[in-house]
């Protein structure tokens, strides 16, 4: 995975950088973009941050630490996180939504199981309070 291809979100200003950019960028750059000026201590922690990072980025782009590699894997695949669809079956048909989620067979199923349980679960909670 090349780190040209892994976008990360800066600050609630809704701006985003790929590894690459900020393993490249310089302190005064980085508190453009967030919006937020740095103490000394943070630009150290920046600094020694990015130079971590320089050194797990291969001269062709590409990632050679594996867990950064699979953690922006697991990010990207939608296989953790929430899951709308899992959660709204849960929530809307509960026991058979649950059931339903277990019979979709795809990479997603498994977080997808999940959601819907949760969804479920907010549903019998919901229920209970109103009775």
């Amino acid at each position: 995975m090349k780190a040209t291809d892994i976008i990360i979100p800066l600050g609630s200003s809704g701006k985003s950088v790929n590894l690459q950019e900020l393993a490249d960028m310089n302190v005064a750059d980085m508190e453009k973009m967030t919006g937020k000026k740095m103490s000394l201590l943070r630009r150290v922690e920046f600094k020694l941050a990015q130079r971590k990072l320089r050194h797990s980025i291969n001269a062709d782009g590409t990632l050679s630490d594996k867990r950064l590699a699979m953690l922006a894997n697991q990010d990207m695949n939608g296989e953790t996180g929430f899951h709308i669809g899992g959660f709204a079956l849960g929530l809307f048909l509960f026991l058979i939504g649950v059931l339903i989620a277990y019979l979709i067979d795809d990479g997603k199923k498994q977080n997808r199981v999940k959601w819907a349980w949760i969804g479920a679960g907010v549903l019998l909670v919901i229920i209970l309070l109103v009775h």
